[in-house]
């Protein structure tokens, strides 16, 4: 998957956050779906008049929205005077489409690599400076409790999905992240410098897979193998979660065997 910069919308809100404050953000961003909204369900474009009547919006208020989501692309602003949908919606659309493929595609290989180590298997995406978790195979007897539920997230340098991501990341890209971020840990064997996470990222590169030793949370050890599409990107990784008295080597092989299979059923390797 390709992740390209793009202009972002203006965002008119204060940094303070007040109760007042977080009021008015709730009530942009209320409009702003209400507009999106009743933009998809037109079947053609319209004009501002239009939006503003239907949504219950002063005309002024509409045209500041419409103003802020052209900017980002989630709404187009024709020669006619008239708005429809924007093609960032499209492109959006298509990221989801496309993870929503991967949990598919993935299912079987991760019912098959949990059986054969009877441990928890997650398939995870990366988000921001965060990864989520999208899918799990799990065992409720294996005696592992697992704190973070489908749709629960986790920050890069502490899980091994995201280290996949940032060992594939340009190395300024990388300094960004543990800029923004200041490598905040959650337990004693958490990654904190850049020298570690560095010393780390380099092992991932040379054997290509990650791992992450109670560094997220402790008596619970991970590793992860990195799953690619069609066009060569990175869009998940497949990771095995066990106890740190269960966790095996020879796991290593059988994960990376399954994350290899379901890159080569999203067409990886195929140009």
């Amino acid at each position: 998957m390709v992740y390209t910069t793009r202009s972002k919308p203006r965002v008119r809100l204060s940094s303070s956050t007040s109760p007042a404050n977080t009021k008015v953000s709730a009530q942009i961003f209320e409009r702003a779906y209400k507009i999106l909204d009743l933009l998809s369900k037109s079947q053609q474009a319209l004009m501002l008049k239009e939006i503003a009547e239907s949504c219950d919006l002063h005309p002024s208020t509409t045209h500041r929205i419409l103003a802020d989501l052209c900017l980002g692309g989630f709404v187009e602003h024709l020669d006619s005077g008239k708005y429809q949908l924007g093609l960032r919606l499209l492109e959006l659309g298509a990221i989801v489409k496309d993870r929503l493929n991967v949990r598919q595609v993935a299912a079987p290989m991760m019912q098959w690599l949990h059986e054969q180590t009877q441990q928890t298997v997650n398939l995870s995406v990366r988000q921001g400076d965060e990864i989520v978790y999208i899918e799990r195979t799990e065992n409720p007897r294996s005696g592992m409790h697992v704190l973070r539920p489908i749709g629960g997230r986790a920050p890069l340098h502490l899980t091994s999905v995201g280290k996949l991501y940032l060992a594939a990341a340009d190395p300024r890209l990388i300094e960004s992240y543990v800029l923004r971020t200041g490598l905040q840990g959650k337990t004693i064997n958490s990654l904190t410098s850049l020298v570690d996470l560095q010393q780390e990222l380099a092992f991932v590169r040379e054997y290509g897979y990650a791992r992450d030793n109670e560094e997220l949370e402790i008596g619970v050890r991970c590793i992860a193998a990195a799953i690619y599409d069609h066009t060569g990107g990175l869009v998940a990784g497949l990771s095995i979660s066990a106890p740190v008295d269960r966790m095996q080597d020879s796991w290593c092989s059988l994960l990376m065997q399954a994350a290899a299979n379901i890159s080569s059923s999203l067409g990886y390797g195929r140009l």
